[in-house]
């Protein structure tokens, strides 16, 4: 939404807070941890982003950042002007409705958001504002993610192909995520003539449940949403009788999996109504070698921890970027996914702060020298030791 648009407040809470008061590179705890709270208290559901929008562009003009909001609303913030690669810190504004009452409560932030995801666009805020690096640092809270990634499509189309990207999303502190499963939304529309209910030929509810009972026989007996390496289907919606139904299909794909032979087949056999593809984003997964890996590895280890990396069976920005920049690429950020849209969702505070560490370490990791040996380098950053 463009920064000047209005909208209506679907909560009506308060206005949204002043973000907390900073100089360029003072990113103090206390700071760190104001600006995630103030954050949390802007009510910004999908498509209702204006007023966080506005105040994260406040406080990150106040660190340092040339920042505005784009004409669909994101927020885009650039700090620094060396000769060093340009790093994309991506994560998004939105939230889904409702969540706890904000509060702080023992070393904990509570409320909507804290996690997904406004805890790792935060961390990624605070960590770019303090980070020695010698390039450019291009940071981007983006609108509608939880629908349909509009703000990280407008990104990939207007900004130019970074060097490297970080998703900013809820990972664990110490977890590393390397992909994501695909996506396919589907609506099935059907209307047939009003008739007795004792006639036998199919009423319009039938033929929607038709069409969800077929696309679970295409997707096999071993389909699911608990596995990475499987199709999962989801049945989001139902309204029917037996004159007009209308069903809303979505479909997770597992890297590789050939999307278009389902729609073909799925169509041949439900002729009797109208499917139409809402959204559709390819499954990604990086390579863990790549140096945006390594750098939060390295990031992690210089916090005492071990990394982890993982999987997961949903869908982020990181499909939609990943569709069409080839770079080294990774998502993460602090927080427990599954507190996600939940109606317990919290941040541990210490495991923010510890994410803003491993960012700061991690991008310190990525400037690359003036001129390193050209066997040391890969997309144009140099190659950590095989043990970093």
């Amino acid at each position: 939404m463009p920064e000047d648009a209005t909208e209506p407040d679907p909560s009506g809470a308060r206005p949204a807070p002043d973000p907390p008061q900073a100089r360029p590179g003072g990113v103090t705890d206390t700071f760190a941890a104001g600006l995630l709270r103030c954050m949390v208290e802007t009510p910004s559901p999908s498509y209702h982003e204006a007023a966080l929008a506005r105040s994260l562009v406040d406080a990150m003009g106040q660190l340092g950042f040339a920042a505005y909001v784009d004409q669909v609303g994101n927020v885009v913030g650039e700090i620094g002007r060396g000769d060093g690669p340009v790093v994309l810190l991506i994560g998004h504004l939105d939230t889904v409705p409702g969540g706890p009452v904000v509060r702080a409560e023992d070393g904990r932030l509570y409320g909507r958001g804290a996690v997904d995801a406004k805890g790792p666009l935060a961390a990624m805020v605070c960590a770019a504002a303090s980070a020695d690096f010698g390039g450019r640092i291009v940071v981007v809270g983006a609108v509608e993610e939880e629908i349909a990634s509009r703000g990280s499509r407008e990104i990939r189309r207007r900004l130019p192909r970074p060097d490297a990207v970080v998703v900013g999303e809820p990972s664990g502190w110490s977890t590393i995520t390397l992909g994501y499963k695909g996506k396919l939304d589907l609506r099935y529309r059907v209307s047939v003539p009003a008739t007795h209910p004792s006639n036998p030929v199919a009423k319009a509810s039938e033929l929607a449940v038709r069409c969800w009972t077929t696309l679970l026989e295409l997707l096999g007996p071993d389909s699911g949403n608990g596995s990475f390496d499987r199709p999962g289907a989801t049945l989001i919606s139902l309204r029917a009788d037996q004159v007009e139904a209308e069903a809303e299909l979505s479909v997770r794909t597992p890297p590789g999996y050939d999307v278009d032979g389902l729609l073909r087949e799925l169509t041949r056999r439900t002729p009797d109504g109208e499917l139409t593809v809402v959204n559709r984003v390819a499954a990604c997964r990086a390579d863990h070698r790549n140096p945006v890996v390594r750098a939060l590895s390295a990031g992690i280890r210089a916090q005492r921890a071990r990394p982890a990396l993982k999987v997961k069976t949903g869908t982020s920005d990181m499909n939609v970027l990943a569709e069409q920049w080839d770079v080294p690429m990774a998502t993460y950020g602090p927080g427990d996914s599954s507190l996600d849209h939940s109606d317990d969702e919290h941040i541990v505070l210490a495991d923010y702060l510890r994410g803003i560490a491993v960012l700061r370490h991690a991008l310190r990791e990525l400037d690359v020298p003036a001129s390193p040996p050209a066997a040391n380098r890969v997309n144009g950053f140099r190659l950590a030791p095989s043990g970093a």
